[in-house]
């Protein structure tokens, strides 16, 4: 069989330098106090590599990135936030040689933790041959690597009395040439297939899901970055998050909104509001993909009134500061469609049947049981870009989501309206739900440009937080949630109409007599601040604004031979947007 040994760093990846990636250990495993050590050392392991003490620098590094951690917080961020950073990083070239042969190792310098899961996944390697940590009894790494012998001689410790076909490196080091030397071929870069190859076009499987709350990867000056921009994040962030209590979302929202960095751009036509005051008709069900948790909010924005949300796993924090209506579902099928039957009832609702969010340009399979409540459906595609940091986990607490999302200097959504579903194309017409189900998703991933999968939510978590992504039930704390409404909504039959109200105090459903103006130590405090934030917002205009167009007149052809994608479509589509 033929074999091939490659050097991770510089080979499959580009960067030589695994010292961003060791920044992210710090940051997701461990916290931002490590993430500030650790940056603040990079001088001195500069200077160590500079004097010829690369060794000695590099064991620095491991030290303070692991020491102290968990060997499974370790193996957690090697499994879901990793791989997302490598995969961006992979040269292509490199692996698609790489992948011709049978028998795959890859080398690293780097703890086998760390790479083992990208490399098996997505780059297809066998075997994966690398430091190894040491770890407590305890299951704390102490920051040291075991002796295991050079790399040339655990590579004949794993072929046996079989040489190599080919070897891929740099020949950096003493130790790396002594790996290729032991090889019938040696490789270097840059990499370029045999003419018979030429149409090789096979990609590593992509990276759909990840974790961790960093966009970019951390070189020492993009954490510089993050650093300086934290504390002025938290509080832009905080008068984001004030003004969406005090102000009316339909009114005043949108002209304050850009002023704050924000950025919202429309396609398409919205669709008008029910012309029965009294909604007898009922509503419209609008369906979207699923990016963050602020989807439902921003539609309700963009439409200019308030529309209920279906949601699963929000977070109490975030419920209690949602300007909307949320309706929470148990995931029992005939209870979770009584109650989106009866707000249909009532007036508009939004719902993501991904049932989680996606970050990468995939989507998820839809539930069907949308398809079985209305016939009233119009699809909305949205879309989103941040700075530096997500505004989803499955790992960490959701209730910080909606507060990484405003930290970030300049977010941008875009939200889409398509055509509402013609009858023909509803359960009404004797198509299935399921039907229903796969025709909307894919007019949603032909207009964003993304892809179709058949994973699920139970997909995601058991990959990211080694669970089903099923909520437990906790009984709910009066002072949190009243037995019929959250806070946000109390029933105010009750309340002194002679009462003077304030709109804070209001939107948190308290009344009281003679207190403080809140509302106007808030508008001092926002006017001081938004200076300060105007002028931030200059630097970062360029850098983090939307650059791609979309097309919405596309002829978009589906096929999907890879194994991750179960679905093989053929599809030739035009999709409309109100005109």
């Amino acid at each position: 069989m033929n074999s091939v040994v490659a050097e991770f760093e510089g080979i499959l990846v580009k960067n030589p330098d695994p010292f961003s990636y060791f920044m992210l250990i710090a940051f997701e495993a461990s916290g931002l106090t490590r993430f500030t050590i650790l940056l603040l050392l990079w001088p001195v392991i500069r200077f160590l590599d500079l004097i010829g003490m690369h060794d000695l620098g590099f064991k620095l590094t491991i030290f303070i990135s692991v020491v102290g951690i968990r060997i499974s917080e370790i193996e957690f961020v090697g499994r879901s936030v990793l791989p997302k950073f490598y995969m961006d990083d992979v040269d292509i070239e490199a692996w698609r040689l790489f992948n011709q042969y049978g028998k795959k190792v890859v080398v690293t310098k780097t703890p086998r933790v760390m790479v083992e899961r990208f490399a098996k996944e997505h780059l297809k390697a066998n075997d994966v041959i690398g430091n190894e940590l040491i770890v407590n009894r305890f299951g704390f790494a102490t920051g040291f690597i075991m002796d295991v012998g050079s790399v040339s001689d655990r590579v004949v410790r794993l072929f046996g009395n079989e040489t190599p076909s080919l070897g891929l490196g740099r020949c950096n080091s003493d130790d790396y040439r002594k790996f290729m030397s032991l090889c019938k071929e040696q490789g270097h870069a840059p990499f370029t297939l045999l003419p018979n190859n030429h149409r090789n076009l096979d990609r590593p499987l992509p990276v759909i899901f990840h974790d961790g709350r960093l966009v970019k990867r951390p070189t020492p000056f993009t954490a510089l970055t993050i650093l300086l921009w934290i504390p002025i994040g938290i509080v832009l962030a905080i008068i984001r998050m004030l003004m969406g209590l005090v102000l009316p979302i339909w009114t005043m929202i949108p002209y304050v909104t850009t002023a704050y960095g924000g950025i919202v751009r429309v396609k398409g036509k919205p669709p008008s509001p029910p012309s029965d005051p009294n909604g007898s008709s009922g509503g419209v069900l609008f369906v979207c993909n699923h990016r963050t948790l602020m989807d439902p909010v921003v539609l309700s924005y963009v439409l200019g009134r308030r529309i209920s949300s279906v949601s699963y796993s929000i977070s109490k924090v975030s419920e209690i500061l949602s300007p909307i209506p949320i309706i929470r579902i148990t995931r029992i099928r005939h209870i979770d469609a009584e109650k989106i039957k009866k707000e249909l009832k009532k007036g508009d609702v939004v719902v993501c049947p991904e049932g989680t969010t996606c970050r990468e340009p995939f989507l998820l399979r839809f539930s069907p049981l949308f398809a079985e409540l209305t016939d009233k459906i119009i699809p909305v595609a949205l879309n989103y870009s941040v700075g530096f940091f997500h505004a989803t986990t499955a790992r960490g607490w959701k209730g910080l989501d909606s507060f990484f999302l405003f930290m970030n200097p300049r977010p941008v959504y875009e939200v889409t309206f398509l055509n509402q579903l013609p009858d023909e194309a509803t359960c009404s017409a004797g198509k299935s739900p399921h039907d229903v189900a796969n025709y909307v998703q894919l007019l949603l991933a032909a207009t964003l440009g993304f892809r179709c999968t058949n994973f699920t939510r139970k997909d995601k978590y058991k990959l990211l937080a080694g669970n089903d992504g099923t909520v437990s039930r906790r009984a709910k704390r009066p002072w949190l949630v009243s037995p019929n409404k959250s806070l946000l909504w109390p029933d105010r039959k009750g309340v002194d109409s002679n009462m003077k109200s304030d709109p804070i105090l209001d939107r948190l459903g308290i009344a009281s007599k003679n207190h403080v103006p809140i509302t106007l130590v808030f508008y001092f405090i926002s006017t001081l601040v938004l200076v300060n934030v105007v002028l931030l917002q200059v630097v970062f205009d360029l850098q983090y604004s939307f650059s791609r167009e979309y097309e919405y007149e596309l002829s978009v052809t589906f096929r999907h031979s890879d194994p991750i994608f179960e679905r093989d479509i053929g599809l030739m589509m035009m999709v409309n947007v109100y005109e």
